[in-house]
């Protein structure tokens, strides 16, 4: 295949709008190599000729700032529940639920596939590897995102402290109770095994696949992490340069948590985590919906990234972020679909239109919903500035590396076409993309994978996770039994006074 690629005859997104009119781009992998007339005059013979008709607009590729591939497999299958809940069944610690390689392949590569078809073309993948990351189990993830063409970005998202330490009100409502010795226990891997995977995942995958795939590291959360953890993994995010994912104030009972446990002193975590002295420009703080106007000062200042995941806020009930706030801080927005089971689908369309639609409920004056282009400002320059990318990806540019979507002018999602990033955010899917490349090499095209064999690999899904039901089945079970204790955390949170309200209605 040509390392050569030339586009000719497309609109090409501009950063606000699409060009006035059509235009040629040539692609030397992995970067974009000229925009315009010379782009046509600088191909080699050998480059493949992609034409464009006049009837394509060329755009950066999505990209997905936030994501957990482990339940890729468990698309539909619960209700929707509050985190705090939710999680009882989308990560329990259950020996018997431990992957083999094959499993955790294939369910990374369904999230790949998905991602791949609609044009999201890097996506920083926070992956909780339950009971623990084994190397195996971590190579396999790694070399399904390598296999399927995609740019990501992986950390090794484990908790080390006990539920207690987690959520307010659990050590009381469980004491003495059935279920204490569980929720006082520690994380399953101990801080010095957690260490030595992440040193592992560095020296074997950051910058492999010609630079597609790096390593970033992930406390889960700061309640969930002990200090010496937290700042052992904050050097190795300083020593490669590379983010450190946190979810900050996803939930009402994260906030309440801060009044509740001693350990906290009334500070929130993000005002923890800066007293820490760990709040830098490389963390990205995941959800940040209970936030208030101190915690985004401190953001702002530090010049981290805050990612908004707003089709999994609504699925949980977390409630809606304060984004037209954060926007006025100057904070860099980035969008995510946090797993496939918090939509239901690794689809970055359905964010961006609901990331344009929800925050009309939250002020009666129009003039604070959020705009189009600061929707999709959000999707592209805010997702680059989160992976540390800012002027590589989220712009089709010279120079810039060539991960592009190529979409079709002609389908219904732009037919008439009135208003290119209206269309963008509101109207289009997916459907409409006809090619997606990435580092220079095209990933998917009409709706296909090129790189992999897609559908023996989904026939192999089918029946290897069709036979894992009655194991799922069983742990689902036993998660159940502690569904009213975590029900009874939600409930006191729901009633407790933290200064803020984030529901509508």
């Amino acid at each position: 295949m040509s390392a050569e690629t030339l586009f000719t005859d497309v609109y090409v997104w501009t950063g606000s709008q699409a060009s006035p009119r059509p235009t040629d781009v040539l692609v030397r992998a992995p970067h974009i190599a000229a925009i315009g007339p010379q782009a046509r005059a600088d191909a080699s013979p050998q480059a493949r000729v992609v034409a464009g008709h006049g009837e394509h607009l060329l755009l950066p590729g999505l990209i997905n700032a936030h994501f957990h591939s482990p339940a890729n497999h468990l698309k539909g299958a619960f209700p929707s529940l509050p985190l705090e809940v939710f999680m009882l069944f989308e990560s329990p610690a259950d020996p018997a639920l431990r992957p083999s390689p094959r499993e955790a392949y294939l369910r990374t590569m369904l999230g790949a596939i998905e991602m791949l078809r609609g044009g999201t073309t890097a996506v920083q993948d926070d992956a909780f590897l339950m009971p623990g990351p084994d190397p195996d189990i971590v190579d396999a993830v790694l070399q399904a995102y390598a296999d399927s063409g995609i740019r990501a970005t992986v950390a090794l998202d484990q908790p080390e402290l006990p539920e207690t330490e987690k959520l307010p009100y659990l050590a009381e409502l469980a004491a003495g109770g059935p279920y204490e010795d569980a929720v006082r226990s520690p994380g399953p891997v101990p801080t010095e095994e957690l260490l030595v995977a992440y040193e592992r995942l560095f020296a074997r995958w950051h910058g492999a696949a010609g630079g597609r795939l790096r390593a970033a590291v992930s406390i889960s959360a700061p309640q969930r992490v002990s200090v010496p953890y937290f700042e052992a993994l904050a050097e190795l995010s300083a020593r490669h340069d590379t983010p450190l994912f946190a979810h900050m104030l996803e939930t009402k009972p994260q906030r309440a948590l801060s009044h509740e446990n001693a350990h906290f002193r009334g500070r929130s975590l993000v005002r923890y985590t800066a007293d820490l002295g760990l709040l830098t420009k490389r963390i990205n703080v995941m959800h940040a919906v209970w936030v208030d106007d101190d915690d985004l000062d401190l953001i702002a200042q530090a010049g981290a990234s805050v990612l908004h995941n707003p089709v999994s806020n609504l699925r949980l009930g977390s409630g809606v972020m304060p984004l037209r706030r954060m926007l006025a801080h100057g904070i860099p927005v980035g969008l995510g679909v946090d797993e496939g089971i918090c939509g239901d689908a690794v689809d970055m369309w359905s964010v961006v239109r609901t990331a344009g639609l929800v925050h009309n409920i939250t002020d009666p004056d129009p003039d604070q919903w959020p705009r189009a282009a600061e929707v999709l400002d959000c999707l592209w320059r805010g997702g680059a500035t989160a992976m540390g990318m800012t002027g590589e990806l989220g712009t089709v540019t010279v120079g810039a590396l060539a991960d592009l979507a190529l979409l079709d002018l002609r389908t219904v999602a732009f037919t008439p076409l009135n208003d290119v990033a209206g269309q963008l955010v509101y109207c289009e899917n997916g459907s409409s993309v006809a090619l997606t490349m990435v580092h220079g090499a095209v990933a998917a095209e009409r709706g296909h994978l090129i790189q992999i064999e897609e559908e023996d690999l989904l026939a192999e899904a089918r029946e290897l996770f069709a036979a894992k039901q009655p194991v799922l089945e069983a742990a689902y079970a036993r998660s159940r039994e502690l569904v009213p204790l975590y029900r009874e955390v939600v409930r006191r949170a729901a009633g407790t006074n933290v200064g803020m309200n984030r529901w509508v209605g």
